[in-house]
């Protein structure tokens, strides 16, 4: 048999890949990546020309239409969302519907994350230690809300560009902490703690070894953190940013380990716009065990790390979700992450507009 590193990239480009972190299959078929296409393209929108916007409602000192008016501030910026999804104000009690059905209380804090007090810029804009800044927010918000014993999950995450549908340039994030938890974390942690006792280790820790190993889809690795596309990658250029030490939450990292990972988030965010020269849209998502357990366990298997999802396969094509991924549930990769990640790897370390 013919070692999987050795392998011609295309060579495995037909065929089913287990995700061990979902426990789902993901199937790859990269030979569709040049099908015809003749429906709709997207292109990207012109970046902010300007470093203050004073008609943003997130930029330091302008009204927000809450009629509340930002602080202003010189680094992050943290406030309640003005539309949460959940919030504190729901109902605590919602009316039982007919069986089979069940309803609950969507209770929480929603809060909006300005990474940088500059309209212009992003995460692959900043400097490391300015993106070291962001995840020290993520900490401290992490903390502070996981604390509340009302709260199950706390879920920080980006989307950005327009595709994915933000309106609004100005870099930020939002936290999410709910009465809940949400059911991808809960499908990770399941599947930690069943490989952990089946096999003595650790699930994420074997991903890293296997990545390690194989070494071709890895962007990314110092002391303390690695960075890589997933040999079981659903998205063409999806990439996981991992510390190597075990933490549940992101406020257990160490100063060092944080440095690496701002570092790394660098690093990545940067390879994303070399890659076509533009500001390259994507959901990131920071993956956190939930909080509170009901019955008073621990959740010492599930291994913080975070994601990126671009819905983007080439440079004005979406991946579209469809019948296999919507109505089969599985997803169908139309690109090999060997090849994914070898566009990225080739990519300069320096952003372009710097170079």
């Amino acid at each position: 048999m013919t070692d999987a590193g050795s392998r011609n990239d295309d060579a495995a480009s037909w065929e089913q890949r287990w995700h061990p972190l979902r426990e789902e299959w993901v199937i790859v078929a990269a030979h569709r990546q040049q099908r015809p296409w003749t429906g709709n393209t997207v292109s990207a929108p012109p970046a902010p020309a300007v470093a203050y916007d004073p008609g943003c409602y997130l930029c330091p000192g302008n009204a927000r239409v809450s009629g509340a008016v930002n602080a202003r501030y010189a680094s992050t910026f943290v406030f309640d969302n003005d539309h949460p999804c959940v919030g504190p104000d729901a109902p605590p009690e919602v009316a039982a519907p007919r069986p089979p059905y069940r309803a609950a209380p969507a209770l929480g804090v929603a809060r909006v994350v300005c990474f940088s007090p500059r309209h212009d810029l992003t995460l692959a804009e900043m400097p490391p230690a300015a993106i070291g800044d962001v995840v020290d927010v993520w900490r401290g918000q992490t903390r502070e809300l996981g604390a509340r014993p009302e709260v199950r999950q706390v879920l920080c995450f980006e989307n950005k560009g327009e595709i994915v549908g933000v309106s609004n340039p100005h870099p930020h994030g939002q936290i999410y902490a709910t009465s809940f938890v949400w059911k991808t974390f809960d499908i990770e942690l399941g599947a930690s703690e069943r490989h952990e006792r089946d096999t003595g280790r650790g699930l994420m820790a074997d991903i890293i070894r296997a990545e390690q190993q194989d070494e071709r889809r890895v962007l990314h690795e110092d002391q303390h953190v690695i960075a890589f596309v997933p040999h079981f990658a659903r998205y063409a250029y999806e990439v996981y940013v991992v510390p190597k030490r075990r933490v549940a939450h992101v406020f257990e990292l160490r100063d060092a380990e944080v440095a690496s990972l701002a570092g790394a988030l660098s690093a990545v965010t940067i390879r994303f716009d070399n890659l076509w020269r533009m500001s390259f849209p994507y959901v990131m998502v920071l993956h956190q065990a939930p909080f509170n357990a009901p019955d008073g366990g621990d959740y010492g298997a599930f291994h913080f790390f975070i994601a990126f999802h671009p819905p983007l396969r080439q440079p004005h094509l979406l991946k579209y979700l469809a019948g296999p991924e919507i109505g089969g549930g599985n997803f169908v990769s139309d690109t090999s992450p060997e090849a994914k990640a070898a566009e990225l790897r080739a990519q300069a370390p320096l952003h372009y507009k710097h170079a």
